[in-house]
């Protein structure tokens, strides 16, 4: 039997998805997640479906995933306290990949908001390789990558979340897990990061913040901790040594920032240039 890997299943998804859009002429964005969470048994050929899809109080989860006593029947459980139809329907995709992928892994799956950001590519993160089923479910590449096109910007991904229903953050975590560009998405709360994402080719030249130990301060003078600046979408020239203390002096980054007004959080999104290295310099480079 074929390993399903979270790309490979929502890829299958998509494609029937897709030919039903095409065959009675119905818009295919944004994807109707519950929809396919109750007909997915039957894309599989499975005897254990999904039979409920309800909002509820999950303290401190931001949804689940949970059998019946006998395991013949699913649940998809999301926070009630989720106000956002983007996150709703991000959730919902991830516990859909949780079932597709680790249903008989796991008795039950809970999952927490940062989970919803983890986006590992790890074989064994679970957590990971459900966002990533969620993020190809709702957003696949081939019609992302044409829609971004070539300038990646804030007006492009808030473009992106409308088209596709999902939030901003999912949106430029989706561009993250692709470019070559070097990049980095902070998502802030009074002053302090909740977490931030780096894509690949930033997190090797050393611009990425350890944030699952403890919070870490927003720098002082950057557009992500003035409150006179409500938003920057294009991006404004900042000194990189603003974000990174290691970074070459004369260096620029441009800094981007959006105000989420009913979450009370800043989201913040850094590009560098492309031969940025920000490390701290070993004993060898001063030599």
């Amino acid at each position: 039997m074929e390993r399903l890997t979270a790309p490979k299943a929502a890829n299958r998804v998509s494609k029937i998805v897709a030919a039903y859009c095409a065959a009675h002429q119905v818009s295919r964005f944004p994807v109707d997640v519950t929809r396919i969470a109750l007909e997915a048994h039957h894309i599989f050929g499975w005897s254990d479906p999904i039979t409920r899809i309800e909002a509820t109080s999950i303290s401190g989860f931001e949804g689940c995933l949970v059998p019946n006593d006998d395991k013949t029947a699913w649940m998809i459980l999301y926070n009630a306290s989720l106000r956002s139809p983007g996150r709703i329907r991000f959730t919902q995709g991830h516990e859909l990949g949780h079932y597709i992928l680790h249903r008989l892994l796991r008795n039950e799956l809970k999952c927490t908001e940062a989970d919803m950001a983890n986006w590992s590519k790890d074989e064994d993160d679970l957590e990971g390789q459900a966002d990533q089923f969620a993020s190809y479910l709702l957003m696949p590449l081939d019609d992302y990558r044409k829609h971004v096109g070539g300038e990646a910007n804030l007006d492009v991904f808030l473009s992106c979340a409308d088209r596709y229903g999902v939030s901003l953050t999912a949106a430029i975590l989706k561009w993250l897990d692709y470019t070559t560009e070097k990049a980095v998405l902070i998502y802030s709360t009074d002053g302090f990061m909740n977490w931030a994402s780096s894509s690949e080719p930033a997190f090797k030249a050393g611009a990425f913040f350890k944030t699952r130990s403890r919070p870490l301060p927003i720098p002082a003078g950057s557009l992500a901790a003035d409150d006179r600046v409500r938003e920057e979408k294009v991006g404004a020239r900042v000194a990189a040594t603003m974000w990174f203390p290691h970074a070459e002096c004369d260096m620029h980054v441009l800094e981007m920032k959006f105000v989420a007004e009913r979450l009370g959080t800043v989201i913040s999104l850094i590009k560098l240039p492309a031969d940025a290295r920000v490390w701290p310099s070993r004993p060898s480079d001063s030599a």
